[in-house]
Parts: C-alpha cells; sequence; structure tokens
C-alpha cells in the first residue's frame, strides 16, 4: 500500500512513525513545504528568554530519523493540488521549480495551521510580526534584539507567554486583547483577571477590550498601533490572534465546518474513506460537549497523527476524544485546564453551576503553603463534571491531567469529592484539593436542594466479588 502524507506537523511524523513501526513494508511519502519537520512551537517563548539556548532544539524529530524508518521524505516540496477522485496530487519542488504527480492509495492530511491574519490596514509592514513557525521565531529573535518597545496583538497562550518573555527581557511590553479577559478560551473570569493582574505587576501594560484596526510607521520609524480606543506607539508588534486550518487543497472534496476544519468520524476518517486527518487540519472530538470543536494543540496532534498511522489499515482504534487539557508558567505562577470553562459552557446553553475553592495546596503548619485556586464546572443534572482550571504558585498542574480522565469517563462530583487519592503533609490535606473542590459542589447542590448523589462505576468491589 502506498501512503502519502501531506505536512510533517506533528501529527505527520507521528503518523508515518507508527505506520512504518507497524508496517515497515508500507510505501510511505511525505510531502513538507519547509526544510524541517516537528517544531514545537510553543518553545518559542523559552528561546527568548534564554531558558533553551538553541532554537534547533526544538524540534522533536528530523527528516533523517524519518528516513531511517523507510520514509521518502521530501521537504521544501509543496502540494498545489489535490484530486481525491483520481488519487493524484500536484506537487512542485520549491528548489527546482520542477511539477510533477504522484499518487496514493491512502492520504493522510496534517497540513497544520496558520496564524490568523486579521483584516488590519498596514499589517504587511516591516516592523509587524506573525508568530508560530521556526522562521518566523528566528525573525522575532533577530529582531526584537534591537527594540525596546514591543506589542502583542492577541492575548491566546502565544501571546500571553510572549509578554512573558519579554517582561523577563528587559523590554516595555504592552498586551492587546480584543476581549475583556486574556486566556478567553482556556479559562474563566476569575483567573484571567489573576493573571492579568499578574502581568500588571511584572510591567507589562495590558489593553482590554481593545480591538486592533490597523498599523502605520510614524517618521521616526515606530509602529502605529490603531486601536479602536486611541493609537499607541512601540518598536515591533507582533501578531497571535489564533490559527486557522492549513485544508484549502481539500476545500470542497470533503467536509468542512465552518472553520475551514476537516470533519473526522471516530477513527480521524474523513468523509473520503481513503483520506485521513490530524492536528490543527481538522476538528476534534471534544467531551464535555460531545461535539465536533476547533482546538489547536500539539497534543491533540500527536494522538490523533498516531491514530492515523493506525487506523489507515482499518478501523483498529478509536480516537477517544480530548478535553483540551493544557498548562502554562506565567512568571513564578502555573496555569492549568481542561475541558469547559464557566463562560463557554454558559455561552452553549448548558445546565451548569461552578463553584471556586481558595485555599491552601497543603496544612497550613507546612512550610509555604501557597494559595490554590480551582474553578470546577459541573452539569448539575446530572452531575458530570465538564471542566476545571487551576491557578497556584505550587505546580498544580498533574490535577488537570486528573480531572481530564474524570472528564472523559464521564465521573461526577460525587465520584470526585471521594475518589481515593494520597494524603502525605508534603503533598496535601487529609482531603486533598480534588476532594475538597468536588465537596463543595455537592454541597452547594445539597443546598439548592438536588442532594441525589450519583455515582459511576469506578471500582464497585462488591460487584466484582
Amino acid at each position: 500500500m502506498k501512503v502519502v502524507i501531506v505536512g510533517s506537523t506533528h501529527a505527520g511524523t507521528a503518523a508515518a512513525k507508527q505506520i512504518l513501526t507497524r508496517h515497515p513494508e508500507t510505501a510511505v511519502t511525505v510531502y513538507e513545504r519547509h526544510d524541517n519537520i516537528s517544531f514545537v512551537s510553543s518553545g518559542i517563548y523559552l528561546y527568548l528568554t534564554g531558558k533553551i539556548d538553541r532554537l534547533e532544539d526544538m524540534f522533536y524529530a528530523s527528516p533523517e530519523d524519518l528516513v531511517k524508518l523507510g520514509a521518502t521524505v521530501r521537504t521544501q516540496h509543496n502540494v498545489l493540488r489535490i484530486d481525491t477522485a483520481h488519487k493524484q496530487l500536484q506537487v512542485a519542488d520549491m528548489q527546482t521549480g520542477r511539477v510533477f504527480e504522484d499518487t496514493y492509495d491512502k492520504l493522510i492530511m496534517t497540513t497544520g495551521s496558520s496564524v490568523a491574519v486579521p483584516p488590519i490596514i498596514g499589517i504587511d509592514q516591516a516592523n509587524v510580526l506573525l508568530c508560530k513557525n521556526y522562521q518566523q521565531a528566528q525573525e522575532i529573535y533577530a529582531t526584537a534584539k534591537d527594540h525596546h518597545h514591543i506589542a502583542i496583538i492577541g492575548a491566546g497562550y502565544m501571546g500571553t507567554e510572549l509578554a512573558e518573555s519579554y517582561a523577563e527581557t528587559d523590554h516595555e511590553v504592552s498586551l492587546f486583547q480584543s476581549h475583556g479577559h486574556i486566556l478567553n478560551n482556556y479559562i474563566g473570569d476569575e483567573l484571567s483577571d489573576r493573571a492579568v493582574q499578574l502581568l500588571r505587576d511584572q510591567g507589562v501594560h495590558v489593553h482590554l477590550n481593545q480591538r486592533v484596526t490597523g498599523f502605520r510607521s510614524d517618521d521616526d520609524g515606530q509602529v502605529v498601533i490603531e486601536g479602536s480606543r486611541g493609537e499607541y506607539r512601540a518598536d515591533l508588534a507582533i501578531v497571535c490572534t489564533g490559527f486557522v486550518p492549513n485544508t484549502e487543497l481539500l476545500r470542497g472534496q470533503v467536509e468542512m465546518d465552518k472553520h475551514g476544519a476537516i470533519i473526522i468520524n471516530d477513527y480521524v476518517q474523513t468523509s473520503n474513506p481513503d483520506i485521513y486527518a490530524a492536528g490543527d487540519s481538522c476538528v476534534v472530538n471534544f467531551n464535555p460537549t460531545g461535539k465536533p470543536a476547533y482546538t489547536p494543540l500539539a497534543t491533540n496532534a500527536l494522538r490523533q497523527g498516531a491514530l492515523a498511522g493506525i487506523n489507515v489499515f482499518g478501523d483498529i482504534q478509536p480516537y477517544v476524544g480530548t478535553q483540551a487539557t493544557s498548562a502554562m508558567q506565567l512568571f513564578d505562577y502555573t496555569l492549568a485546564t481542561s475541558g469547559l470553562t464557566y463562560a463557554a459552557a454558559k455561552r452553549d446553553d448548558l445546565p451548569i453551576r461552578h463553584v471556586i475553592y481558595d485555599g491552601p495546596w497543603r496544612p497550613k503548619y507546612m512550610p509555604n503553603p501557597t494559595e490554590l485556586i480551582i474553578d470546577l464546572v459541573y452539569d448539575y443534572q446530572t452531575r458530570q463534571v465538564l471542566g476545571a482550571q487551576f491557578w497556584s504558585q505550587h505546580d498544580v498542574s498533574q490535577s488537570a491531567n486528573t480531572i481530564s480522565v474524570m472528564i472523559q469517563n464521564g465521573n461526577t462530583i460525587d465520584d470526585l469529592a471521594f475518589v481515593d487519592m494520597l494524603f502525605q503533609p508534603n503533598f496535601d490535606e487529609p482531603f486533598n484539593y480534588l476532594n475538597l473542590v468536588g465537596q463543595q459542589a455537592v454541597e452547594q447542590e445539597r443546598q439548592l436542594g438536588n442532594d441525589q448523589p450519583r455515582i459511576t462505576a469506578m471500582g464497585n468491589w462488591q460487584s466484582k466479588k
């Protein structure tokens, strides 16, 4: 069988490895526009702050790795057209200009995403940069060394992390966000307010509800940022306004959502049975709502890509979906999240309530029992856990993984309240903080007259006798 993989992002690389490890006799050809594969874009801010010395260390695989496994890897090759009816591709060698045809039996689309470039006048100026891939990261690093005041447009993960990086390297930083909260796709209002205050405490100028409408250069060579509430000046502007899927090659040939992301089934297969999709080019199956969603995260890409490499040989291993679990370190705080935020659940008109735990992560008689905030979201009809966000100077990131498993398994607040967790004063209270926030939710329901505990099948010992 001949498998063609278009795009060697995290997903494409994972797919190739699975195919060639399990079925080394398979003819695998990988087409990639860049001269590199599998760049970890989330590591850009680590390079800017000097926490890692070499940007080249942020590749978790190389073309040579795939060649050793038996793949034909064609970097700097751009796929121009795909004819799904005849299983043909038209490809351009970007170095020589030669255009040629190729064919496939099965196709895996892992073309990733690009920075969502908003329709802003002047966005193509030399002192306005985008941030996602290796080449863009190199340009940002080289350019920012000679500029003091950096303006960042967009306060998602990438923009917020860049704001931290430049603040830590003695730059003046202005962060513009069109919403009233930062990181609004990942955390609720309570934690967003804390993150904004932390940024401001570190000298970052955070401009909320400020939509950027244009850029222009002034006589001194600075970039003028035209906003909905005024004008600002900086030496350099970096646009981090989210991502859009690169799916033009299959437009009109497979089913897509309103964002242009490819729709997949439980085996990461598209509406065309000979085409699979993984990573930022496609949707995820989002377990908290049971609906498809566009959630471009490296973790989703790796899992979907590996499954594409497995299921291209048949419906072997289903995709269990995702909770979009993620985390970041902002200065000396840990922020972690899994599932729905309260605001997102309200927008979807779900029957939800939430509780906020605010207490120490371990007994107060221990050294440094720093504050921990947990925002727990649950369905008050089914009592199922739908999401949680964490904020603390203590590293509580792994708790988001625990919540992720509970959401995926359909566990309830009653399960969370009493699930077995360790106790040792070095690590937590006699009831772990996850137990405590679960108990808080149970008590809230009791006070509201909904005192009907629901326990899922987590390990009934009597039923196993």
